[in-house]
């Protein structure tokens, strides 16, 4: 069978999902439910007693199975990489310092090979992220089954990424011990920033008869408000600097990463800021951190009322994203609390929000069944998935190595 998938053709025919527990992303669920939606939108979200089967003429029995809006991965190059350790499969980054006209979603793969790997899990939607230089370029909202980028794209260049200057470096690699040391050029790198921002600034009031630069041309939608400044930040102190930095320009914010989170959560919440923050499977962020500080922060951000996402890293990591939300569950956040991290929040983040992440009337069908609890990899098995009502193939390459090779040592 060929792992590269054909893209499922446009909902022919409604259908009504019935019996199954629905986790709605909004913080609730309903048992027993019945989930029902026609060209590619969600019509009826109720319980199962309710629902007008007549008016669908496909149903599907999902008693004792579990429903759940499709899971937004933020923050990956995901189709921008196929092979990290190859130069020639990566396309993630440009040379130069500033590059804020850089645009993902040109370079956005949809014959990846990892991709198929990804919905497995039920991540059915993506944010392509640039890497590199200090401003990195613009993002874009993606669904994951599409003929070209075009077709895959929902919100193209929504945000522009840039990197905060880090006040320490430290020259250890992963859990080796190594040298902190100050970052002793940190001022001179904030002004840079600064700078740079003011002539854009500048750039975007001046007058027409201004000779075109496409990179102030691509700021411009941070000052409209039309695109999200996302900042790549994990000390306590530079996140509240480039918070503040992002008030004083008249920008929306969200810090990216942010591992101190849990020390500032009053001033977060107080500025209403929105966060993108690390993987839960990670070391503490410094030798005297509690060791489970990782594991608990989601908890302790939506204690305190803040909106956050979970990320996982790497493109290929994105299949672990509904087992990351799990393992904050174990450590104290609640089940819906961490099914909405990874569906409403995200786009929410995004404004994407009134399309897609949560199983709400108008919505997209853009959702997957499966046989157990998602978020705990040893029961989680999608059987199903639909993006836009579409229904989905969902084998993928390592599906056929390991049929491949049971049949080669069954038959033996």
């Amino acid at each position: 069978m060929n792992a590269q998938n054909t893209p499922a053709p446009k909902q022919s025919e409604s259908i009504l999902i019935l019996g199954a527990t629905a986790h709605l992303g909004t913080g609730e669920a309903i048992e027993n439910s019945a989930i029902g939606f026609v060209n590619g939108k969600i019509t009826f979200v109720g319980t199962a007693e309710k629902a007008d089967k007549s008016a669908f003429t496909k149903v599907i029995d999902a008693a004792g199975k579990h429903v759940y809006p499709g899971f937004i991965a933020p923050n990956n190059q995901l189709g921008l990489i196929e092979i990290e350790s190859v130069r020639a499969t990566r396309d993630d980054r440009e040379v130069g310092y500033f590059n804020p006209n850089i645009r993902s979603i040109i370079a956005y793969n949809t014959d990846s090979k990892v991709t198929p790997t990804i919905r497995s899990n039920g991540v059915l939607m993506s944010q392509v992220t640039p890497k590199g230089g200090r401003i990195s370029g613009q993002s874009s909202v993606v669904q994951l089954d599409a003929w070209n980028w075009e077709d895959a794209a929902y919100k193209t260049d929504e945000g522009i990424w840039m990197s905060w200057p880090q006040y320490y470096s430290w020259t250890g690699w992963w859990a080796e011990p190594g040298e902190v040391k100050m970052n002793k050029n940190y001022n001179e790198q904030v002004q840079q920033i600064k700078d740079y921002f003011a002539e854009a600034k500048a750039y975007a009031t001046a007058k027409p008869s201004v000779e075109s630069n496409l990179k102030f041309e691509a700021m411009k939608g941070l000052f409209d408000k039309s695109k999200t400044l996302y900042v790549d930040v994990d000390f306590a102190k530079a996140m509240m600097e480039a918070v503040n930095f992002a008030k004083a320009e008249g920008v929306k914010i969200v810090l990216v990463g942010a591992n101190d989170a849990w020390m500032i959560t009053d001033f977060l919440k107080k500025n209403e800021v929105s966060l993108i923050i690390s993987q839960t499977h990670r070391l503490p962020s410094r030798e005297d951190e509690a060791v489970d500080m990782p594991y608990k922060m989601p908890k302790i951000l939506s204690d305190a009322g803040i909106t956050f996402a979970l990320s996982v890293g790497d493109m290929w990591q994105q299949r672990n994203l509904p087992f990351q939300a799990g393992h904050a569950v174990g450590f104290g956040l609640e089940y819906e609390k961490a099914v909405q991290a990874i569906t409403l929040n995200p786009a929410k983040i995004m404004g994407v929000d009134k399309m897609v992440g949560s199983l709400e009337t108008g919505k997209s069908a853009t959702l997957f069944i499966s046989t157990g609890d998602v978020l705990d990899m040893r029961s989680s098995t999608v059987e199903r998935a639909f993006i836009d009502g579409r229904d989905i193939d969902l084998n993928n390459k390592q599906k056929v190595l390991y049929e491949k090779y049971k049949a080669k040592y069954e038959g033996n």
